[in-house]
């Protein structure tokens, strides 16, 4: 079981990293098809997975102060993020408490989940034909964050494909810095919601060796996408995107009618 995990958190952080979504986006639908933990174990390991990862990547993208990341653009969008990140952990919890089964909890998230996909695939597709927006008031900018941060820790995927959508949108960011600008945006809102469980005291039952397998995955993941990322154009990562977009929707699907 631990080697599947160490595979999953692998190869989806690097692609998460390549991407910009963090990984989680397809941790969490794939280890809920495979049913061998509860949903909010699910959702709290694969937190803490995309949060290794994307630390990693913020704190190289700082170190080699890439020019991609424009931390005074987006600290709005942070902060927000942060708030969302908590607020997201809350109604989490709010809707596993009013649900006599959990798997119902991870169908709801699996519904949600492949709505914003669909969304964000046909954003994609058709993004060429849409006008952009370069949004720089503050106070839209940080409900932009606060929306960003609950949709990522509700659904329990760190941050997903929705994250560059909408920083392409409103911030006409090209494609590459919207993925680093994406990265900071799910470390920052999983640190705050991870955090947020740790205060309530509300953090399930988990091995300490699985977490370290999948946070180890996370962190190699991060560190090979990186890489890679730097290397290929900015078209090879659209079309892998579009391409995850259609597997993820795929695994939803398959998580709605198996969970419900």
């Amino acid at each position: 079981m631990e080697i599947l995990f160490f595979v999953i958190c692998f190869f989806a952080s690097v692609i998460g990293a390549i991407c910009g979504i963090g990984g989680g986006v397809i941790i969490k639908p794939l280890l809920d098809a495979f049913k061998i933990l509860d949903v909010s174990q699910i959702s709290f390991l694969s937190g803490c997975t995309v949060l290794s990862m994307s630390a990693y990547s913020v704190i190289r993208s700082k170190i080699s102060k890439d020019r991609e990341l424009k931390f005074a653009k987006i600290f709005p969008v942070a902060v927000g993020s942060a708030i969302g990140g908590v607020a997201g952990k809350w109604l989490f919890s709010f809707v596993k408490s009013i649900s006599s089964n959990p798997n119902k909890v991870g169908a709801v998230q699996a519904s949600c989940l492949l709505v914003v996909t669909l969304f964000t695939l046909l954003f994609t597709l058709f993004k060429n034909r849409i006008a952009t927006k370069k949004i720089k008031n503050c106070g839209i900018s940080f409900t932009v964050g606060l929306f960003l941060g609950l949709m990522s820790s509700f659904l329990g995927i760190g941050g997903g494909p929705i994250n560059l959508v909408v920083l392409f949108y409103l911030f006409s960011m090209s494609t590459k810095e919207a993925v680093i600008t994406s990265l900071y945006i799910i470390f920052i809102s999983q640190l705050a919601s991870l955090g947020a469980l740790a205060f309530t005291n509300e953090i399930p039952d988990f091995s300490l060796g699985l977490l370290m397998i999948m946070s180890a995955g996370g962190i190699l993941g991060g560190v090979v996408g990186r890489i890679v990322n730097k290397k290929i154009e900015e078209k090879m990562v659209e079309k892998l995107f579009i391409g995850l977009m259609v597997v993820i929707m795929g695994i939803n699907l398959y998580n709605i009618f198996s969970l419900w």
